[in-house]
């Protein structure tokens, strides 16, 4: 298995497959192909001949030039378990601090209780919000638009 970057072709292979990784949630609509034309320098994959197995779609900041952002990164339930979204993130981790980025931020939905785990496990912190759930995880409110609300992370590398 390979880690590599991103492709404008690479786009099809995995918006077909989206949707249905997250349990028939909606989820297409999060990653325009503009993610896969404009930051492939920061963005990874890893397939399997036409399958896609795991990909990271990233950036860095315009506003922090010290500070990266993962927008999306996703696994092929057929494959979880396996270590690849951590695999990517310390891939993506390299190629930043590379750029002299000190720090990586990404977000997920107060629902997504793996999601949050998982973060959590890989050392991210989450970033006190605007209000917290009964569990009392932070979060912020319409984080990306009204009754979306998100969980914010950060990790210093």
């Amino acid at each position: 298995m390979e880690i590599r970057n991103i492709k404008s072709t690479d786009y099809q292979l995995v918006i077909t497959n989206l949707n249905e990784w997250w349990g028939g949630r909606k989820m297409s609509d999060m990653l325009p192909k503009l993610f896969f034309d404009h930051f492939p320098s920061t963005s990874f994959i890893i397939t399997k001949g036409d399958e896609v197995l795991a990909f990271l779609v990233g950036f860095i900041s315009q506003k922090n030039k010290k500070e990266a952002y993962v927008h999306f990164i996703g696994v092929n339930p057929k494959y979880r378990k396996q270590g690849l979204a951590k695999s990517l993130y310390q891939f993506f981790f390299k190629v930043v601090a590379a750029k002299e980025i000190t720090s990586v931020t990404c977000v997920t939905s107060l629902q997504n209780e793996v999601s949050i785990a998982f973060h959590q496990q890989m050392g991210f912190l989450i970033k006190l919000g605007d209000k917290k759930n009964e569990e009392g995880i932070d979060y912020f409110s319409d984080y990306d638009g009204l009754g979306e609300d998100r969980v914010v992370f950060s990790i210093n590398i």
